[in-house]
Formats: structure tokens, C-alpha cells, sequence
């Protein structure tokens, strides 16, 4: 890949603290059937850039080698994927009303995507970025 980003990323904002929420866990699923699953971690300043196909713990055989672009490749015309923020996670145990936050967007062959989420433990909202 020429970019360092895949054609989908995100960014979180933790608008309790105003800072940027590092260390969300959040799962890619998209596609055309079977889905593909992809995952990924935000970094220091919030961001996911890339994803990693996704291998369960039960999962058995050979680690999945495909990439996004690889994917996104053999969509024709355009296909839905879902973010799945872990936001439960992020801010422990019965401290959210939101465990979860689902993002479900649509996705059109050569362009690109990023998904900013802004968050406290009772809200969030989110837009298409740049």
C-alpha cells in the first residue's frame, strides 16, 4: 500500500477529559458475504490508521493474511461496514451507558473514509470526517 492509512480509519475524542481515548478496542466488519472482520487499537493520540483481519481466540489453522485494501478490491460498486467501538472497556465496568458503539457506514469503491467519534460515558456522536 503507497498510503500509510488504510481507505478506512477513525478517531476518538474523550470529550469528559478533552483529550484523545488511546487504548479503544474497535472491530471492522464489512464486506460482501462472508463478511470480513478486522480490528485495531487507537493509539496515543486517538487514531486508527490500520487494521489487522480479525482471529478470534477459538479461531483454529492459519492466521488470515488479507488486508482491507485487499477486500475493498473486489467490492464493485459499494458495500456497508460496521465500527465496533469497545467503549465499555475504555471506561470500565458500569461506567458507561454505552458498553458498546456501532457505526454503520456506506463505503464506495476509491474513496476515503474516517469515522471521528466523540465520546463521554453518556453520549457520543459521530460524523463523516476528512
Amino acid at each position: 500500500m503507497a498510503n500509510d492509512k488504510d481507505i478506512i480509519t477513525c478517531h476518538i475524542l474523550d470529550t469528559s477529559v478533552g483529550k484523545p481515548a488511546k487504548g479503544v478496542r474497535v472491530k471492522l466488519e464489512g464486506g460482501h458475504a462472508p463478511l470480513k472482520t478486522f480490528e485495531s487499537q487507537t493509539d496515543d493520540d486517538g487514531r486508527i490508521k490500520a487494521w489487522l483481519p480479525y482471529s478470534n481466540i477459538h479461531s483454529s489453522g492459519d492466521v488470515p493474511t488479507y488486508t482491507l485494501d485487499d477486500v475493498l478490491g473486489e467490492v464493485e460498486t459499494k458495500s456497508t461496514w460496521t465500527l465496533r467501538f469497545d467503549t465499555g472497556s475504555y471506561f470500565g465496568e458500569g461506567n458507561t451507558f454505552f458498553p458498546e458503539v456501532l457505526v454503520s457506514v456506506t463505503v464506495e469503491k476509491g474513496q476515503h473514509y474516517h469515522v471521528p467519534l466523540l465520546l463521554s460515558p453518556y453520549s457520543y456522536t459521530t460524523y463523516r470526517g476528512s
